[in-house]
């Protein structure tokens, strides 16, 4: 099998499992919970973005890893990494709501593009075809975990802190925006 044939896979599959960990087992655990106590494990995770700086570092990667590739992937990975700690921080202290959100909705845009930018340049310098040595992980297994906690923090603004909504007037239930996705139906 070819290097971009198994780097391919690897993502691919890696995608799919982390997906269904986050559908049958984080989103249940943490639906209920309000944003405050939902929100830092997965903003914890994407705080250790750090080793993304692994791609600078020319004993772990080969040194012609192209930089249009290695410059941005590493520090758009730590400036995530920086506002995910600062909004775990910021959820958990007692500062505005709206000053939280705000922080966490920056952090969450900015990763998001940030690893789109990544694989985009990934695939246009033909990344699987670069030693990455030991960073051949972080691609492949560490940031589809980051992109489904992406999904998942997105989900759970979306519904804004609350598990369901009701209407108090008739009695029904219905699903919070974006509470179907989490969980599964």
């Amino acid at each position: 099998m070819a290097s971009a044939q198994i780097f391919g896979l690897q993502f691919g599959l890696s995608l799919v499992v982390f997906s269904l960990v986050a559908v049958w087992y984080v989103a249940p655990t943490v639906r209920p919970l309000p944003l405050r106590d939902a929100l830092p494990p997965l903003l914890l995770l994407n705080a250790m973005r750090v080793v993304g700086l692994v791609f600078l570092v020319p004993q772990v990667v080969d040194p012609r890893l192209p930089s249009s590739f290695a410059d941005p992937a590493a520090y758009g990975d730590l400036f995530a990494a920086t506002l995910a700690l600062i909004s775990a921080i910021m959820l958990r202290a007692n500062a505005s709501q709206a000053l939280r959100l705000a922080l966490v909705w920056l952090f969450n845009i900015e990763g998001t593009l940030d690893l789109l930018y990544a694989i985009y340049q990934g695939l246009a310098v033909n990344l699987a075809a670069n030693q990455l040595g030991a960073a051949w992980f972080v691609p492949t297994i560490y940031v589809p975990a980051l992109l489904v906690t992406h999904m998942l923090i997105f989900v759970l603004l979306m519904r804004g802190g609350r598990a369901r909504s009701h209407d108090s007037h008739a009695g029904h239930h219905r699903d919070a925006p974006g509470e179907a996705i989490a969980s599964g139906r």
